[in-house]
C-alpha cells in the first residue's frame, strides 16, 4: 500500500523547516537592529519585505533555467485558495506591519516584544477552535512552555506599556498574523516560493508607500542593499520554509516551533557581540527546549478516513500517494505534479499536514 516510514519522515522534514524558518527570522534580527540606527521602522519594514518579494521573483524567474529538469506543477488557484491567499496577504502582509508600526509609536520596543508572543498563542486558538486542527494537552503544554521561555527571554527589557492602545495595536498585529499563519495553511500544497514572494512584494509596497507619506529619509546605497538582503534571507526564504512546515504540521505546530526565533534572535546576538548569556538566557533556553520536546515526542494516530482530493504539490509515492502519471516521468523522487487522492481509510502517526485535516 506505501511506506509509512515515508510519513514519519514528512513529520521530521516538517519539523527541520519550521526550525530553520526560526533560525534565519531570529537571526536575521540583531543585523535589522544594527540598520534601524539611521533608517525609520516603517522604511526598514518595507525594504526587508521588498528585499523578500523582489528576491524570490528574481529566483522564479531564474528557476526554470537553473533547475531544466524540475517541472513544477502549474495549477490555478482555486477560488478558495485564492480566496484564503489574498486574505493571508492583506491581514498578514499589508495590515499586521502596519498595525505593529502604530503600536510601536505609541509604546516602547522592549514591551512590544513582550506582546508579540501572543502570536503563537493566537495562532493555536485559531487552528484549534476554528480551523479544527487536532491537539492534545501535551501539544498546549509545549507552546506554552514555549511563549513562557519568550516572556522570559524579553521579561528583563520590560517597561511600562505606556497606555492600552498601543497594547491594543500590537496585540492586533498580532491576531492578524495568527490569522495569517491559519489561512497561508489552507494553500501550503500551492508552491512556497510563489507564496511568500506574493506577501513580501504586498508588504513591501504599502511599507514603503507608508515611509514615503511620512517623508521618510532614505538610508545610503550599501544600507539599502544589506537591508534587502536580511529581508531576503530572514522574511523571504525564512517564509518558504515557513509554507513548507505548514504543509507538514499545521499551523498550531508551525507556529510553536517559530515561536522560538526570540532565542534564536538573542543567541545570535551573543555570538555577534560577544556578549555572555545570563541566567534568563538559559532559563528561557530550559523552557523552550521542553516545549521542543514535548511537540516532537507526541504520537498522534487513530483510525481516520482520507475524501478524495486532487491537489500538486512535492512528493513521493508513500502511502498516501499512489496513482498513475499521465506525463513522462523519469521515476526520480519527489517529483511535483497534480495528482488525485482516492478514498481510504487506515491508521497511523499523523499531524495536521495537508492530507490530514480530518475531523475527530
Amino acid at each position: 500500500m506505501g511506506r509509512h516510514s515515508d510519513i514519519g519522515t514528512d513529520m521530521q522534514r516538517g519539523v527541520l523547516y519550521a526550525l530553520l524558518a526560526a533560525v534565519l527570522f531570529g537571526a536575521s534580527t540583531p543585523f535589522a537592529k544594527v540598520l534601524l540606527t539611521d533608517t525609520p521602522p516603517v522604511l526598514l519594514a518595507g525594504l526587508l519585505y521588498g528585499g523578500s518579494g523582489i528576491g524570490l521573483s528574481v529566483w522564479l524567474t531564474l528557476r526554470p533555467r537553473l533547475q531544466p529538469r524540475r517541472r513544477p506543477p502549474r495549477v490555478a488557484w482555486r477560488k478558495r485558495e485564492a480566496l484564503c491567499l489574498a486574505g493571508a496577504i492583506a491581514v498578514g502582509g499589508v495590515l499586521a506591519p502596519v498595525m505593529l508600526m502604530a503600536g510601536l509609536e505609541r509604546m516602547p520596543a522592549a514591551s512590544a516584544s513582550l506582546l508579540l508572543n501572543m502570536e503563537g498563542v493566537f495562532t493555536a486558538l485559531l487552528a484549534w477552535l476554528v480551523f479544527r486542527e487536532n491537539f492534545d494537552r501535551r501539544i498546549l503544554a509545549g507552546i506554552l512552555a514555549i511563549v513562557a521561555g519568550g516572556v522570559v527571554l524579553a521579561w528583563p527589557q520590560r517597561v511600562a506599556l505606556g497606555g492600552g492602545e498601543g497594547a491594543a495595536w500590537v496585540a492586533g498585529a498580532c491576531a492578524c498574523w495568527a490569522l495569517d499563519n491559519n489561512l497561508t495553511r489552507t494553500v501550503s500544497a500551492g508552491d512556497p516560493v510563489v507564496i511568500a514572494a506574493l506577501k513580501g512584494l504586498a508588504a513591501g509596497a504599502v511599507d514603503l508607500g507608508i515611509a514615503a507619506a511620512l517623508g521618510a529619509h532614505w538610508p545610503a546605497g550599501p544600507r539599502i542593499l544589506a537591508a534587502t538582503l536580511v529581508g531576503l534571507g530572514g522574511y523571504g526564504v525564512s517564509l518558504v520554509l515557513f509554507v513548507l512546515a505548514l504543509r507538514h504540521l499545521g499551523a498550531a505546530r508551525t507556529g510553536a516551533y517559530f515561536a522560538t526565533a526570540p532565542f534564536i534572535g538573542a543567541a545570535a546576538s551573543i555570538l555577534l557581540f560577544r556578549q555572555m548569556p545570563g541566567v534568563i538566557f538559559w532559563i528561557a533556553a530550559v523552557l523552550m527546549g521542553a516545549g521542543v520536546w514535548l511537540h516532537l515526542t507526541e504520537r498522534h494516530a487513530h483510525l481516520h478516513a482520507h475524501r478524495q482530493i486532487r491537489h500538486a504539490h512535492s512528493h513521493v509515492h508513500d502511502a498516501h500517494h499512489q496513482h498513475s502519471h499521465d506525463l513522462d516521468w523519469d521515476g526520480r523522487e519527489p517529483h511535483d505534479h497534480e495528482h488525485t487522492h482516492l478514498p481510504l481509510t487506515h491508521s497511523h502517526a499523523h499531524y495536521p499536514d495537508i492530507h490530514h485535516r480530518h475531523e475527530h
